[in-house]
């Protein structure tokens, strides 16, 4: 009986822990996206800016050129500014013109969301919806810049 108990109770836990993971992993920031992102703006501080659907500033890296990544060939660099990636195509939320929407194939086959021909990325330290103290981070060999919904950089 007491054999049983114990089994059960692990099995309890294990299924608690696995449950807590996911949880935290479906809300934490991801780059990733298992279908289309949808791209929107937000106003702060610094202006009204481009987020993800969870809020989260979207950003430009300097070091880039148009419609090209250079963060993912730097050493960790897109570990800690992933490239906000899509399945499918981006769509625009209000206040955001579809036709600066775009995407570019990563090594690998994975696609990038681009705006005005800017690969975006997100903070993997962002702390939420509207966080904008990394904006002007000077990192990697570049800057890392919001961006408003005509496409031109918010420092």
């Amino acid at each position: 009986m007491k054999r049983t108990y114990a089994l059960l109770l692990c099995l309890t836990l294990a299924a608690a822990s696995a449950s807590t993971v996911a949880l935290a992993q479906s809300t934490s920031p991801r780059a990733d996206a298992s279908r289309a992102v949808k791209i929107g703006v937000r106003h702060t501080g610094i202006g009204t800016i481009l987020v993800n659907s969870a809020g989260r500033t979207l950003y430009e890296f300097t070091k880039d050129h148009v419609r090209s990544d250079s963060c993912v060939k730097i050493k960790e660099c897109s570990e800690i500014w992933p490239p906000l990636r899509t399945s499918g195509r981006p769509t625009a939320g209000p206040g955001v013109r579809a036709s600066l929407l775009s995407t570019i194939t990563l090594r690998g086959g994975a696609r990038q969301v681009t705006y005005a021909g800017h690969p975006l990325y997100i903070y993997s330290g962002d702390s939420g919806p509207g966080e904008t103290s990394y904006v002007g981070e000077k990192a990697f060999g570049g800057t890392w810049y919001a961006i408003d919904a005509a496409g031109h950089t918010v420092k």
